[in-house]
């Protein structure tokens, strides 16, 4: 009989699993990073050409509606909260800029379909039109917390609604992050489990 997969939420959590030795398995073992959010154990291929799945591992990942106008207030928040501060990246220039946009002053700028302009506060009582920051870099939690998480490229977009202002993150990188996490991934994991490298292959 085949056991039934156990499901765990962290790296660490299958590392433990691996090294605690709680469980037998078979001489060659798989582990497969099959995304930035899901990694797989399993047997290679027994004699009747089965395989044992035993671990599921799946991050838990905070959600962000990319390609999404949501409400400024909102936009503000979850990207404080979800995304990394590295003084690398834009997250504080993004912020700052949305934070002092006056609400029906964004406009299109120049006929690329990228730049934009908004009229910023400045101050209590001065203020000035200004370009909208784009491309802009961030690192958002998007893969599992042992790793490092990949940065970015976006298009940061606003545009004034009737409830007010609204602003969205559109992925500019091709999806380049997925390739980037899931080798920090693969890293980390030969890297714990060095000392099993001859039972447990991991592959991406």
């Amino acid at each position: 009989y085949m056991a039934a997969s156990v499901d765990m939420s962290t790296l660490s959590s299958l590392v433990d699993y691996i090294r605690a030795g709680i469980d037998a398995m078979a001489d060659k073992m798989l582990i497969h990073v099959t995304g930035p959010e899901e990694v797989l154990l399993f047997s290679c291929l027994n004699e009747q050409r089965d395989r044992e799945y035993m671990v599921k591992v799946r991050a838990q990942v905070p959600a962000f509606r990319y390609e999404n106008f949501i409400d400024h207030e909102a936009f503000c928040i979850n990207v404080q909260s979800k995304f990394l501060d590295d003084p690398d990246t834009d997250k504080e220039l993004m912020l700052k800029f949305a934070g002092t946009v006056e609400q029906g002053s964004v406009s299109e700028y120049g006929d690329d379909g990228v730049t934009q302009k908004a009229t910023v506060r400045q101050g209590i009582t001065s203020k000035t039109d200004a370009i909208v920051p784009n491309p802009v870099k961030l690192r958002p939690y998007r893969t599992f917390i042992e790793v490092e998480q990949p940065v970015s490229e976006f298009i940061f977009r606003m545009k004034d609604s009737s409830h007010g202002i609204t602003c969205a993150l559109f992925e500019a990188d091709g999806g380049a992050w997925k390739n980037a996490a899931m080798k920090n991934i693969k890293d980390y994991l030969e890297f714990e489990l060095a000392d099993f490298k001859e039972q447990f292959i991991v592959i991406s």
